[in-house]
């Protein structure tokens, strides 16, 4: 296996490991994708079944970019048959193979985020419930936890803390909502993303003989990421390997950022307590950065007490210390970062798409936007509205799903009249009362609208009868049309693609070209499977598109640009120069994880990502003052900046010291939800915050701090260094004060409005 040769000593011995379970911890750039890789065709190579290699990833392209690899090194025929992908790609896989032993049939629909959002609105509606105090995407998120940690609606009733939890948040319907939200899943045939793990586990708990099965059929289990695992996810990993114990995680624990979402720490640092005569394995070497980028990462990190330590180092050359960046405003900010852009630029020849933005909420943006607009410096947002999220491109796949699955509330709900047809939304609110009314589907109704005595008029009927045939007509040809020639039809007959030639707009041009990308999109998905030997049917591309996530859909990277991104993003990726702005305490950290030594620790970790994902050059910036909340407030440099050694930073002569500040004052309902929701990692917190509820033992700003010009004068006190605000130039520092014939002046660096010498009598300059 000459293949090996290509790894260093560490990946060389965690890829040979086969005998039981091994834990690999791989740190920033350590080459983790490659041992996972290799250590799969290792295992082909040693006489093992591909299909009893089952492989986890997070992301479709991950385990795409994998398996092509593998595929070089032993053969397409024998890479085709491994059982890999992501974890909600694979378990969808089995519950539509074991449909039969589920509530649901092989074809259920996969609703996204949107779909869910609108079906909880429409139960709150219902339920006669206030919009504003149940928010339709809190709601999902309590849900969505509710499901990750396996607590069904029926545990979920008999929770007095859960009850107690919803009562404080004033939301004590909650479980109703969740109920009913179950209840209409079900009915639809549909699943929402957390579905598939919870009804894995489910159908694992409640049908031995099929857990067994698949516990034969994977002899090795192998998972990528494992940091980023929940409770769920844990579950059944565990129970599929804890027979053979013929299984290989890898992960690091210092990329931990993801609790927000349910992942739980405690399952990477505690895996060997989960197994026996586990085997751990250190990835040390970075291969992507800098000394100087690794060592200060390292001495950041060191900073946290729950780790598994490790000692990374580079290789490569030195580089250069970590420039900090100190602005006065976020405004000031933006700038700064685009001229040391076009620096690079124009005079160190790095390309735009070589160069990163990385910050911690994705309000921060704005500013920066404005600045790089006006520098002429192209960008994107990373993490926008994806390719299969657009308007015209959901009513194609709406009509798709409703085309396979007649039950699909929400497909139908979204283009029974798209396009235009008369059928308006007063019929849709009859066709949904009457199937509430009658416990049958919408479709049910449609199919037989005199049985169930659906109140319209006949000209109405004719046309819910025509839709009704359209959509019957298409799903007659699923099982002999491909997915394409199927879809092609679908785009034609429904009137969808005429819909888009109504005008020359540019608007309309972009629908257009949305849904041919779409038509060619599926037409490639006919020629892989049909290479391949496999199905393509339009069930196939389905259930591969619901299963997409923003990574696999994002930009190719190939644009040249500047990426903007959250922090959260950008894990995974790697620039040449990485700008990481707003370091700014009560930002990052966010206040939110004040209240916690572990939500601290998971922030610093968020900054060990974003740090880690320079190559060459890496840039922190922060401001003095940032404007949020509709006022412009006074801030102060992270304390993770402190956190780094000073030898590995290039940092301003004059650098403030990081104001520690007191745990925020929490509004008691929510901490009293955020303590009881759940134990552990159960428990809800929002995943960026803007904006920082003030304490209520501090004096208001404009009633301590701001002062008119006659006080300052009569008083004396515009102190050397001070920050005021001024009407037209906006915030400045105070760099002299003189008094001549008793009009005291004072000169004041505003930044890219530049210096000013002001009589204080005339500027009526606020004192921040």
């Amino acid at each position: 296996m000459e293949f090996l040769n290509e790894l260093n000593e560490s990946q060389r011995k965690a890829v040979e490991y086969i005998d039981g379970a091994s834990l690999v911890i791989a740190g920033a750039g350590s080459g983790k994708t490659r041992v996972l890789t290799y250590k799969i065709a290792y295992l082909l190579k040693k006489g093992i079944h591909p299909t009893s290699i089952l492989a986890l990833t997070f992301t479709n392209k991950a385990a795409r970019e994998m398996k092509e690899r593998i595929a070089s090194m032993v053969g397409e025929k024998t890479a085709r048959y491994l059982w890999m992908g992501t974890f909600h790609s694979v378990f969808s896989r089995i519950l539509r193979a074991e449909a039969d032993k589920t509530d649901f049939s092989k074809n259920f629909s996969i609703y996204d985020s949107s779909d869910s959002n609108s079906l909880i609105k429409s139960i709150i509606k219902d339920l006669k419930l206030d919009e504003k105090q149940y928010k339709a995407s809190q709601v999902h998120a309590r849900i969505s936890f509710a499901k990750n940690n396996l607590i069904t609606p029926e545990t979920y009733r008999t929770n007095a803390d859960l009850a107690k939890a919803d009562l404080y948040s004033k939301m004590p319907r909650l479980v109703d909502i969740y109920e009913i939200y179950s209840q209409r899943c079900k009915q639809a045939d549909a699943m929402d993303f957390d579905d598939l793990l919870l009804q894995t586990n489910l159908l694992f708990r409640n049908r031995p003989d099929v857990l067994q099965k698949y516990r034969d059929a994977f002899s090795y289990i192998l998972v990528d990421e494992y940091q980023d695992t929940n409770f769920a996810q844990y579950l059944i990993v565990r129970k599929l390997s804890e027979e053979h114990q013929r299984i290989c995680v890898v992960g690091d624990d210092a990329q931990s950022i993801y609790s927000f979402r349910g992942a739980n720490i405690d399952n990477i640092l505690k895996f060997r307590n989960s197994y026996t005569n586990t085997q751990v394995f250190k990835l040390e070497q970075n291969y992507r950065s800098t000394q100087n980028i690794v060592n200060a990462a390292n001495s950041l990190i060191d900073k946290n007490s729950e780790q598994i330590r490790k000692t990374v180092f580079s290789e490569k050359e030195t580089g250069k210390p970590i420039k900090i960046l100190n602005t006065f405003t976020d405004l000031e900010e933006g700038v700064v970062v685009a001229e040391n852009i076009n620096q690079l630029k124009f005079s160190q020849n790095f390309s735009y798409k070589e160069i990163a933005i990385l910050y911690r909420t994705n309000s921060q943006s704005r500013v920066l936007e404005e600045a790089l607009r006006k520098k002429g410096i192209p960008y994107r947002i990373y993490g926008g509205l994806s390719f299969y999220q657009r308007k015209e491109i959901k009513d194609v796949i709406a009509y798709c799903r409703l085309v396979v699955n007649h039950n699909d509330e929400e497909a139908l709900k979204r283009i029974i009249n798209v396009p235009a047809r008369g059928i308006g939304d007063t019929t849709v609110a009859k066709l949904l009362d009457c199937a509430r009314t009658q416990a049958v589907s919408v479709w049910d109704v449609l199919n037989d609208m005199l049985a169930y005595n659906l109140q319209v008029n006949a000209g109405t009927a004719t046309k819910l009868a025509n839709f009704r045939k359209v959509i019957s007509v298409f799903a007659a040809q699923t099982e002999t049309l491909n997915a394409y020639e199927l879809m092609l039809q679908i785009v034609k007959v429904s009137g969808i693609i005429n819909d888009t030639y109504v005008d020359k707009s540019p608007e309309a041009m972009s629908r257009q070209e949305n849904v041919q990308e779409l038509l060619k999109a599926v037409h490639e998905f006919c020629e892989q499977k049909t290479k391949a030997g496999e199905t393509a049917l339009l069930t196939d591309f389905l259930s591969e598109v619901s299963l997409l996530t923003d990574q696999d859909t994002g930009d190719d990277g190939e644009s040249e640009k500047i990426t903007m991104m959250t922090v959260h993003a950008a894990k995974g990726l790697e620039f040449r120069a990485v700008f990481i702005v707003g370091m700014e305490e009560d930002l990052f950290p966010s206040a939110y994880s004040l209240d916690s030594d572990r939500s601290l620790e998971e922030e610093r970790r968020l900054f060990y990502v974003a740090i880690t994902r320079a190559e060459e050059l890496c840039f922190i910036s922060y401001s003095k003052t940032r404007f949020r909340n509709g006022k412009t407030n006074m801030s102060n440099p992270s304390r993770f900046i402190r956190d780094i050694d000073p030898q590995y930073l290039d940092a301003p002569s004059e650098r403030p010291e990081t104001r520690w500040k007191e745990k925020p004052d929490w509004d008691e309902d929510f901490e009293f939800e955020r303590k009881s929701f759940q134990r552990d990692s159960f428990k809800p917190r929002p995943v960026e915050n803007t904006y920082v509820q003030p304490r209520k033992n501090l004096t208001k700003v404009g009633d301590a701090h701001l002062q008119t010009s006659k006080q300052i004068i009569e008083n004396k006190n515009l102190p050397v260094g001070a920050f005021v605000k001024h009407a037209v130039f906006g915030i400045g520092k105070v760099l002299e004060t003189t008094v001549t014939d008793g009009n005291e002046k004072a000169e004041i660096d505003f930044g890219e409005k530049g210096k000013k010498s002001l009589l204080l009598k005339f500027a009526k300059l606020e004192l921040l």
